[in-house]
Order: C-alpha cells, then sequence, then structure tokens
C-alpha cells in the first residue's frame, strides 16, 4: 500500500493457466483484473491498511493468474469476509480456509499474505491429489473388471 513501507509483506501468488485438474484462485470475477482494498467497518488492520488483487497477467512465457495480498490481519477470524470474495479456493466447505489460518495464529506468516497463500496452496495440492487418486482407482476398478 505505502511504497516506503518496508515492514509490510506484499505476496503474489502466481498461478499458471492450463495444468490439468487445476483451477487458479481468483478474486470477485475470473478474468478480471480487480484491486480491493476492504472497507475499514468489516476489516479490522493496523495503517496502512490490506489491499488484494486478482487478474491475469503473462510469468515467464506462461499464462498465469495472479492474486496478490499486501498488508496483514490484525483479527484473523475477519479473513472470512475475505474468503467469501474469493473463488476456486480448493475448499470443501464455506469457513474452511479461515479455520485453517485459525489454527496456525502465532506461526509466522499467519497473519499476512504469506500464510493465505500458502493455505491456498495446500488446498489446491490437496484437491489436485484426491483428483488423481479418483481417476486412479476408477482405472483399478475398471481394468480389475475387465480382467
Amino acid at each position: 500500500l505505502d511504497p516506503e513501507d518496508k515492514k509490510t509483506l506484499r505476496v503474489k501468488c502466481i498461478q499458471k493457466k492450463g495444468v490439468d485438474g487445476f483451477d487458479p484462485c481468483y478474486l470477485f470475477d475470473e478474468g478480471s483484473t480487480i484491486e480491493w482494498t476492504p472497507c475499514g467497518t468489516k476489516l479490522s488492520c493496523s495503517y496502512p491498511g490490506i489491499k488484494f488483487a486478482s487478474g491475469p497477467a503473462e510469468f515467464y512465457g506462461n499464462i498465469a493468474d495472479i492474486l496478490e495480498m499486501d498488508g496483514s490481519f490484525d483479527n484473523i477470524q475477519e479473513l472470512v469476509y475475505v474468503e467469501s470474495a474469493l473463488s476456486n479456493t480448493s475448499t470443501k466447505y464455506y469457513g474452511e480456509l479461515t479455520q485453517a489460518m485459525l489454527a496456525l495464529t502465532g506461526a509466522p506468516g499467519s497473519d499476512n499474505g504469506t500464510g493465505l497463500m500458502q493455505t491456498i496452496a495446500a488446498f489446491a495440492i490437496r484437491e489436485l491429489y484426491e483428483r488423481k487418486k479418483e481417476s486412479a482407482t476408477i482405472a483399478a476398478n475398471t481394468s480389475s473388471a475387465i480382467a
């Protein structure tokens, strides 16, 4: 938010498009370029606040979607408000992202974009693993039924 602020982390999650079985996480509207500074009455945070951004980009010659957070949460429970603005988080239910972040309260990065992006990545990895496992199970059942 403040270009001179060297204490607040600005974290980008660069998500390559076109990966089989992976849908990038985005803010509000897929494919749109969005910058969002949440309302101070809905999200408490110290100066200079929190800013999110999302949109398409090119990264080392690859088409990607970027999700970005600049700032820190004062109250991680309020992440549920931000979670409602995110899509394709690979969570199994609304609030799972917030619960996962709350479970890590006090850990380095738990109140900023580092922890948020790591948690989103963990959910994406879980989803990819479950899809691959399901495909392997179906393939095994099909081949045993044919034999």
